[in-house]
């Protein structure tokens, strides 16, 4: 599963959202990858963050209340 989301206030720039599979290697567990990209590439991030899928209701919680 993935997604590219336009980056707000940018020219280019993208957010990527990828679930990733042992992403530190076998065994380790699945997280959310986001990624920001100025440029657009969403396969070469310039900042991500990878969030264990067990935390990720919890994270959408926090940033719906943002709003």
């Amino acid at each position: 599963m993935s997604k590219t989301i336009p980056l707000s206030g940018t020219k280019n720039g993208v957010i990527s959202v990828t679930k990733l599979e042992e992403p530190y290697g076998k065994g380790s567990g699945t997280v959310a990858s986001i990624g920001i990209s100025l440029s657009g590439d969403a396969q070469n991030p310039e900042w991500k963050v990878h969030i264990p899928l067990d935390n990720v209701e919890e994270v959408i919680k926090a940033l719906s209340e943002l709003k």
